[in-house]
């Protein structure tokens, strides 16, 4: 089972998803509050079960918000960002090799987050 692990610093509050193993699946961008960020969790989990928009297919159809976006980065890499109703990003992931894995990432998401704990450290 998932888990949103709540990390606060001198810049702000930020939230990982971590899977059943440990790992970060998708990170949050930094908020001014924990109410805030808590909205956020609050967000990935009533989105996580969102279409892909694939737009490493040339071609690709756009899909409406919310929607996960799979993208190739500048390095080469593929990569998910999460977007809610209103177009805000809520969460994005780490690279993956190969487009395969990023896809298993965003069913991870979709897996884990919506009955994950929220642990504060």
């Amino acid at each position: 089972m998932g888990k949103f692990v709540i990390k606060t610093s001198e810049k702000g509050v930020r939230f990982n998803l971590k899977a059943g193993n440990g790992q970060v699946i998708a990170s949050s961008q930094t908020y001014k509050t924990l109410a805030t960020c808590k909205k956020g969790i609050a967000s990935v989990q009533k989105n996580a079960a969102a279409p892909v928009e694939n737009q490493t297919v040339e071609g690709y159809a756009p899909v409406k918000s919310p929607k996960y976006e799979v993208y190739t980065d500048k390095a080469g890499e593929f990569r998910f960002r999460l977007k809610a109703f209103n177009g805000q990003i809520i969460a994005s992931s780490e690279g993956y090799t190969t487009l395969a894995r990023c896809l298993n990432g965003v069913a991870s998401v979709g897996k884990n987050a919506t009955d994950a704990a929220v642990v504060v450290e």
